[in-house]
């Protein structure tokens, strides 16, 4: 049994430290032991690595480690695409390896081999094409165009200048760093695929998460079924009901099936809380992506959003202070007169948050099937888009 409780607590520690590596800055982990081991595996355990490491090596050791972050964090690299790859081929190795020889079963047909093979096939090609696509790079032979697809909103975008490309910057866009170019209707840049995300390859970017997400489910399902396949030919509940007289029903067969499955099928049962996890995971990127397509916004324009309503928060707060201390200087100046009734204090105050209350418009919200349209055909593949170019030449 200390076999089985080891099993246990190593999926239990391992689904913690995914779940706050990934989501434990996510507003409803705040306060939480998972915000917590967030920070600390995304900043205090490095701090203290370095620490250590200057402590044993000194300063060689600790620029050693700086320009390793650097290459690793501050410029294009291939690492998360080899982790990738690396991720997806050994899990379809152990795969094989465990559960391909009960392949045709009870429940699966030997169709699901072939399957499962194209299945990782189209997972790895969405990737490739993600990775290596254009995602819609602004240079001066196409700004005028973009320029006119994308007009400013002259709240969260006003007309500039990029000042390493030197040309106008179109709403929308973004120069990234990494990438060192411009990228229209920029959404983020995603190191998994050592690539920007923006307005030509959001698509196979969706195509990726919800394929991935397919995947794990079916993979996840794919297992559940070898196990209850074996579960089948092996006539494990006749067995413990006849020879050891377990009663027959599931509170009574549950504990043995469980010590049975976890004996003789521990590395498939392994699989799939790995898959069921990633699925998870992959369901919520892919949920949040699909919202913010939807409503024709980018994870960019999510920050931007969130800096205007705080920046306008904070003026709504000095006004008001402005208009207090006012208040109470005239309230000194004026003693002796009649006070204001309370009522009427009350409705200019009502009248005042109403005119200050903070809106935001996205003018870039064109309704449901016309934000799906522009991402299933971006603004830039169309024939209307070459036709702007030919007239400008």
């Amino acid at each position: 049994m200390s076999l089985h409780w080891a099993l246990i607590c190593h999926g239990l520690i391992t689904l913690t430290i995914v779940v706050s590596f990934l989501c434990g800055q996510w507003p409803i982990f705040q306060g939480t032991p998972i915000s917590s081991i967030h920070r600390f595996l995304t900043f205090g355990a490095y701090q203290y690595f370095l620490r250590f490491i200057g402590a044993v090596f000194g300063d060689r050791g600790t620029n050693l480690i700086l320009s390793v972050e650097y290459y690793c964090c501050d410029r294009p690299n291939p690492i998360l695409q080899l982790i990738y790859l690396a991720i997806i081929g050994t899990t379809y190795y152990i795969i094989v390896k465990t559960s391909f020889s009960y392949i045709p079963g009870y429940y699966l047909s030997e169709a699901h081999r072939y399957a499962s093979f194209l299945a990782i096939a189209v997972g790895i090609l969405l990737f490739l094409v993600t990775s290596f696509s254009d995602p819609g790079t602004v240079k001066a032979d196409n700004v005028s165009r973009y320029l006119s697809a994308y007009p400013y909103d002259n709240i969260i975008y006003t007309e500039k200048e990029c000042p390493t490309c030197k040309i106008p910057k179109p709403a929308r866009s973004k120069h990234c760093s990494l990438c060192n170019r411009c990228v229209a209707r920029f959404d983020h840049h995603c190191g998994w695929m050592n690539n920007c995300i923006g307005e030509r390859n959001t698509r196979y970017f969706l195509a990726f998460l919800l394929w991935h997400f397919l995947l794990c489910i079916y993979g996840t399902i794919a297992i559940g079924l070898v196990l209850a396949g074996r579960l089948k030919e092996l006539q494990i509940v006749h067995v413990l009901t006849v020879y050891y007289g377990v009663d027959n029903s599931l509170r009574s067969l549950a504990p043995y099936v469980v010590q049975w499955l976890l004996d003789a099928h521990n590395t498939q049962i392994l699989l799939m809380v790995f898959m069921g996890v990633v699925s998870l995971l992959l369901a919520g990127f892919f949920a949040y992506h699909a919202n913010l397509c939807l409503t024709n916004t980018t994870t960019n324009e999510t920050f931007k959003w969130q800096d205007y309503i705080s920046w306008q928060k904070k003026l709504i707060e000095a006004r008001a202070s402005t208009a207090a201390l006012k208040a109470n200087i005239a309230g000194m100046t004026t003693e002796g007169k009649p006070q204001e009734s309370k009522c009427k204090s009350f409705f200019r105050r009502s009248l005042l948050q109403d005119t200050e209350a903070i809106v935001k418009k996205n003018v870039y919200d064109k309704g449901f099937f016309h934000n799906l349209y522009e991402v299933v055909f971006p603004v830039s593949t169309r024939a209307s888009f070459l036709h702007t170019k030919s007239k400008s030449g």
